[in-house]
């Protein structure tokens, strides 16, 4: 699985709206998440399990939506990225729950994003 997109979010100061937006349009389902951010689960019609996240932020930055890659080591997939001319926009790794994540940009500029799941 490693190096592969299996993740995606929606990022939105206004988590209840999307909610009722994809929840309309697409019939997905959101559940929250025991971690220690407002992050709800998004499962699909017929899916066997979350298949994207759909995090609050609380306007700390604009809203999004992008893609994640799962990879065998954050920091190293970071430092490789600015090896490259990327750019790191916020790694944290361990955030309490198991997981390592980065968000990154390319070289042209665009978002997403990276994590390791080490359970």
């Amino acid at each position: 699985m490693n190096n592969t997109v299996t993740w995606f979010e929606v990022a939105t100061a206004d988590p209840e709206s999307a909610e009722r937006f994809f929840g309309g349009l697409f019939g997905w389902t959101f559940v929250r998440d025991e971690g220690p951010l407002d992050y709800r689960l998004i499962g699909h019609p017929g899916g066997e399990g979350p298949v994207g996240g759909l995090f609050n932020t609380r306007g700390e930055f604009p809203d999004h939506a992008v893609f994640h890659v799962h990879v065998a080591d954050v920091e190293e997939t970071c430092r490789q990225t600015e090896e490259l001319g990327g750019k790191v926009v916020m790694k944290v790794i361990d955030d309490g729950a198991g997981t390592d994540f980065a968000y990154l940009r390319d070289t042209s500029g665009s978002l997403f994003g990276i994590f390791h799941r080490r359970s």
